[in-house]
């Protein structure tokens, strides 16, 4: 898969939005001391929800000295939050708006829905029956694409530029995606990441599987990540964007390189809609090891997908045991503190290890306590560890069978 790859692809930006920080020292200081951004969201009760947990990300306000007010009327809750997280990415890689305009950069987001818009045009529809009471930004906001489509404009991106759909592994594939066609020289920078939204309309149909976490009196300890009394997963979101450059031109602008993509693996497990495979997340992480040119032994660190589901922790459980039995890695998932971010996730957590790797530190795997048959063989972190992190896997697997799997170095060393 990667046996063409001749260039080097580095990460010179980063910015994030979400339940635990709305910038970077915020989050970093979150993951440090496993402060969690889970709450109880009665709203949530009132609709209709089984579960009323939730990932609460801080609401914002992007006003006209932002984004123009034609602009603004498209953009989705998940877009304002993608790009608030843009701007954070450009500004640590120094590119600002002129220098977009000047050169070609592209744009490969990872979003998955947009409901929100949808649900509130169905109900002007059926109270109304009126097209023209439908706002013009509608359109822009309901469709998949809302992530990309927007901030192309506002950013005036003229590389490749589409959004990536591929369920919970749709930030990772983006990432993925972008450092396949860096390497290949098509593009030399691009703007990657992940959006989800957060609102109740988004999430109603995953309360319908029984997927969600009822531990209502205690939000805090309800996403447990590898645990044996994990009841589901909490939903979160927000958004994570990362700057990726080709080497040499980072090089030439005297940007700052974070980390470096030297790692992409994907499969597909062919078999139950949402059903997990540890077989299918072995050949993920094993391709992204290959095209890394490393062994198991070489990794430090696992940012795992592990969403605290009962079957999907334990499928992963299994393929990390067989891949990394017997090695040092350090594993956790960031999941206990931000709940499953979903379409961001893939994104988000790859933000999450760059600091872990900046500050020398794994962050814990929050609320496991008690191992189950699987995860009872794994080097988990129950606390903030203090470790030096060269290499670090980050898996991201999704319904539909789509696993992903990234492999960074730390670009201090």
């Amino acid at each position: 898969m990667c046996r063409m790859r001749n260039k080097r692809v580095v990460i010179t930006g980063m910015g994030i939005w979400s339940s635990i920080g709305t910038n970077l020292a915020e989050v970093s200081e979150s993951l440090r001391m496993g402060r969690s951004g889970i709450q109880y969201c009665p709203e949530r009760k009132a609709y209709g929800y089984r579960s009323a947990l939730s990932g609460v990300v801080p609401a914002l306000v992007i006003d006209r000295t932002m984004v123009d007010r034609h602009t603004r009327a498209g953009l989705s809750e998940e877009a304002q939050y993608a790009y608030m997280a843009s701007r954070q990415a450009f500004e640590q890689a120094a590119i600002d708006r002129e220098y977009l305009v000047s050169n070609e950069c592209g744009i490969i987001f990872g979003n998955d829905s947009s409901a929100r818009s949808v649900i509130e045009t169905h109900k002007i529809m059926e109270e109304k029956h009126d097209t023209g009471l439908i706002g013009y930004g509608s359109v822009f906001q309901s469709m998949n694409s809302t992530v990309s489509m927007n901030l192309s404009t506002i950013w005036g991106l003229r590389g490749v530029g589409f959004t990536v759909s591929a369920a919970c592994s749709s930030g990772s594939h983006s990432i993925g995606l972008a450092y396949l066609l860096i390497s290949q020289g098509l593009q030399e920078i691009v703007l990657a990441g992940g959006a989800q939204e957060t609102n109740y309309y988004s999430m109603a149909s995953f309360d319908a599987l029984a997927a969600f976490s009822t531990r209502h009196d205690q939000p805090q300890c309800a996403s447990r990540p590898f645990d044996r009394d994990r009841d589901g997963l909490v939903p979160g979101g927000g958004a994570a964007a990362l700057v990726l450059e080709e080497y040499d031109h980072a090089v030439s602008r005297g940007a700052t390189i974070l980390a470096e993509v030297v790692g992409y693996g994907f499969s597909g497990n062919g078999s139950g809609i949402s059903t997990p495979s540890y077989d299918g997340s072995v050949v993920a992480m094993s391709r992204a090891i290959n095209c890394a040119n490393i062994t198991p032994n070489d990794v430090d660190y696992i940012n795992a997908h592990a969403t605290s589901t009962p079957q999907g922790d334990a499928q992963e459980a299994i393929a990390l045991h067989k891949l990394f039995d017997g090695t040092h890695a350090l594993i956790s998932s960031t999941k206990g503190m931000t709940g499953h971010e979903c379409w961001m996730a893939g994104a988000s957590e790859i933000v999450y290890t760059i600091l872990m790797m900046q500050g020398g530190f794994v962050a814990p795997n929050l609320n496991f306590q008690n191992p189950d048959e699987h995860s009872k063989g794994l080097n988990i972190a129950t606390e903030a560890t203090h470790a030096h992190i060269r290499y670090a896997l980050s898996n991201s697997f999704g319904f539909g069978g789509t696993n992903s799997a990234l492999v960074i170095k730390n670009g201090q060393t």
